[in-house]
């Protein structure tokens, strides 16, 4: 409870004694070319190759002739966007710029950078936090659609290649029993999780104390703590949503 806490009181922060607006206008566009541009890569190449595999396990399992073939790639489809890429990739976006965040502010935190913005009048928590968690909540819904767009392609590729089923079949069950709400419900949680991920890893950063060792585990803890965050919010966030 009392890193809790600690945790509030450090997200207060962020908006007492700002800078002026064109300064993070600059600063967020910086970080979200680091947290959304340098993502894309690893996102698109995870995507693609989780559709193919959950194409062809959904297609191992419902091996019954009294299933529709169509029913593969609805399988798919909703696997993809209410679990698959909002879940799975925040768990990647987690290690890679979860860990990156807190790295960075742990070494400013070691090296007395942060100290001297604060000396300077400065709001450090405000100058160096707000733009990533601002950059984290604009890039990281963007990296869900086209994870989510990805994946069900790397589906319909996959069972052309692999001849689990045409891709009539797989277009037609891609359409099939849609609900635009399953949408919205990703979109939600891809807010969400992109919070949790930016305001946590700049938290164990911000904080470190100590040397190099301390930024190292700092940067285990801002992934482990994100991960244990999407988690429980993607629980809730089914219950309260779904349930």
């Amino acid at each position: 409870m009392e890193q809790f806490g600690k945790f509030l009181l450090f997200l207060g922060q962020l908006f007492v004694r700002r800078e002026n607006f064109t300064t993070y206008v600059r600063l967020t566009v910086d970080e979200c070319i680091k947290v959304g541009y340098n993502s894309l890569f690893i996102v698109s190449i995870v995507s693609v190759f989780m559709g193919a595999v959950t194409t062809i396990q959904t297609a191992f399992n419902l091996v019954s002739p009294l299933i529709p073939a169509p029913v593969i790639s609805l399988v798919v489809r909703d696997m993809t966007i209410l679990e698959l890429s909002p879940t799975i990739i925040a768990i990647i976006y987690a290690g890679k710029v979860g860990s990156n965040i807190a790295g960075e502010l742990g070494t400013m935190r070691i090296t007395e950078q942060i100290d001297a913005l604060e000396v300077m009048g400065i709001n450090a928590t405000s100058y160096l936090v707000l733009p990533k968690i601002v950059a984290s909540i604009l890039m990281y819904p963007m990296l869900v659609s086209i994870s989510g767009f990805l994946t069900i392609f790397g589906g319909y590729v996959t069972s052309l290649v692999t001849g689990v089923m045409t891709g009539t079949d797989y277009v037609i069950g891609i359409r099939m029993e849609f609900f635009e709400f399953n949408i919205y419900f990703a979109l939600i949680k891809a807010f969400v999780f992109a919070f949790l991920i930016a305001s946590i890893s700049a938290f164990k950063g911000y904080f470190t104390s100590g040397g190099a060792l301390e930024v190292g585990q700092s940067s285990t803890a801002a992934v482990v703590s994100s991960c244990i965050g999407v988690l429980l919010a993607d629980y809730l966030l089914a219950q309260l949503l779904l349930g």
